[in-house]
């Protein structure tokens, strides 16, 4: 495994990227914080927006790895992936703002930091980041601040693989989408 982080470092199964992401810092143009929530998606997997194949929109997930891979969420929110092996993606859920909170307000048009990029559309909007992004390098985008305690937990608003619980967070952040239920 790469200790770098490179695109070797994202050329694994989605589950162990989700995982690693957790507690690194993400900084896009003017703005940034630590990524405290996660959710895999690998190319076998029924929920992945890649499991019947290439396609023009998810194009993106079969490129290079620690690439960026964004979608419109039911037609109102982009969401931030980072490509893994072919096909596969983690989705950006959260991130605890710390740089270019005064920009990422703006964005928004909200105060409140809890709620900034509490949720994957929150993010993206935060960050700046639409469509324009996809196949972007990450890599250099990222750098390890922390290693946070990661909880597991099934991932949310989907209504296939429900059972896998390929969502990944800080514990105790307050800056997650959805808390993690306990036990």
């Amino acid at each position: 495994m790469c200790d770098d982080i490179t695109p070797c470092f994202f050329d694994r199964h989605p589950v162990n990227v989700a995982q690693d992401l957790i507690g690194m810092e993400l900084v896009i143009g003017d703005a940034g914080g630590l990524i405290v929530e996660t959710e895999a998606y690998a190319h076998d997997d029924p929920a992945s927006h890649s499991f019947r194949g290439p396609t023009p929109r998810n194009a993106p997930m079969f490129g290079l790895p620690g690439t960026a891979y964004v979608y419109r969420s039911y037609g109102l929110h982009w969401c931030l992936n980072v490509v893994c092996t072919p096909g596969s993606a983690v989705l950006l859920r959260a991130l605890e703002p710390v740089w270019g909170i005064d920009a990422m307000r703006e964005r928004r048009g909200l105060e409140s930091a809890r709620l900034l990029c509490s949720g994957p559309g929150r993010l993206a909007q935060a960050l700046g980041v639409d469509t324009d992004w996809n196949g972007r390098r990450l890599d250099k985008a990222l750098a390890r601040k922390i290693r946070p305690a990661v909880v597991a937990g099934r991932r949310i608003g989907i209504s296939k693989a429900v059972d896998l619980e390929w969502r990944f967070g800080a514990a105790g952040s307050a800056y997650l989408s959805r808390p993690f239920r306990k036990g």
